[in-house]
């Protein structure tokens, strides 16, 4: 029971159980005097219809906080519990609905943690047992330490590398330590470094071609060079894995409204609508990339986004293009003249 929940201030509500104990205290004293009861055991009577009063009301008042402290002593022990009860419109009700958003936000937090738990555990598995296999078969004399065993052991390592660096780098990002080195930059050079170490690396047999498309040619953009670059690599790497043999990777940089608008196009199968959404979140990856032998870690476009975002951008997946995907990302002339959000709110 509790009927003082409609009332929207502590200090009222306190006020209102003052008066229905004087109140009751009056009426249970006027009563008392004319039925010729004794003055003592008015008193009693009275004093005890009064704490009554005040016990119903103040037992609704304070139910919010005994249930958060049980409630709290369940997340210390790490155990489930239900939401506290938010109905009064007071201070004690917005401190259990604030409550439960921070509860929310920490099982939240715990399911990433698990999931990112998993998720490494489930990457690591892949090539170390890969190269354990192959050094147990080099150590046995099983296989020869011929240059293509070798090249096959080393490229094992390099998705390993790969994996820590790109989950260092998104620590960094997500923790926000990360400090941008600003500068104004030709768009066609960030354009031309990016597919250059793309396309220095063998790739997918048959791996696409990249084509370039800079416009105006002098187009410019300030930002930090390094990251701007691990953007685009990102970008041209996944287009490259997913493009058909024999087909073009365009890469297109153009002014659209007032903002840089630079476009990674490919003719592969995709991401659908439905998945747009999810592709940009940690360890997340189209259906395409799971059906894929070595279809990435999942991190790429996590750590895209990131970056995109520290540099006042925003990036999206054109859900309109129809032939292929084609991935788009903005970018402000200045990126400091933009607010840096702690966590991008933009996701695909």
């Amino acid at each position: 029971m509790r009927p003082l929940d409609r009332v929207g201030s502590l200090k009222l509500k306190l006020g209102l159980v003052i008066v229905a104990a004087v109140l009751v205290t009056v009426a249970v004293t006027e009563l008392g005097r004319r039925a010729g009861w004794p003055t003592p055991v008015v008193a009693v009577i009275a004093v005890a219809a009064a704490l009554a009063m005040v016990q119903v009301l103040a037992h609704g008042m304070t139910f919010p906080l005994r249930q958060m402290s049980r409630a709290v002593a369940q997340l210390a022990a790490g155990e489930r519990h239900d939401p506290v009860v938010a109905t009064s419109h007071d201070e004690v009700g917005d401190l259990a609905r604030a409550f439960n958003a921070m509860a929310e936000e920490i099982a939240q937090t715990d399911r990433l943690r698990r999931d990112l738990v998993a998720n490494v555990s489930h990457e690591l598995r892949t090539p170390v047992a890969a190269l354990r296999a192959g050094l147990e078969n080099l150590a046995d004399g099983v296989e020869d330490a011929d240059p293509a065993t070798l090249q096959r052991l080393v490229r094992q390592t390099e998705r390993l590398q790969a994996l820590v660096e790109a989950l260092l780098d998104l620590s960094r990002l997500e923790s926000g330590v990360v400090d941008l080195d600003v500068r104004t930059h030709r768009v066609r050079d960030l354009v031309d470094e990016a597919v250059e170490l793309v396309t220095a690396t063998a790739g997918p047999p048959g791996a696409a071609d990249v084509a370039i498309a800079v416009d105006p040619p002098e187009l410019v953009l300030a930002g930090d060079e390094r990251r701007l670059v691990q953007v685009l690599v990102n970008l041209l790497v996944n287009a490259r894995t997913h493009a058909p043999p024999g087909s073009d990777v365009e890469v297109a940089a153009r002014l659209d409204d007032g903002e840089v608008l630079l476009t990674v196009t490919d003719r592969g199968p995709g991401i659908a609508a439905g998945d747009a959404e999810h592709v940009f979140e940690r360890f997340s990856r189209s259906p395409a990339s799971s059906a894929m032998p070595d279809g990435g870690t999942g991190l790429g476009l996590a750590i895209t986004r990131w970056i995109v975002a520290l540099h006042g951008g925003r990036i999206r997946v054109d859900t309109d293009h129809l032939d292929g995907c084609r991935m788009e990302v903005r970018l402000p002339d200045d990126p400091l003249s933009s607010p840096r959000p702690a966590r991008p709110v933009e996701s695909r």
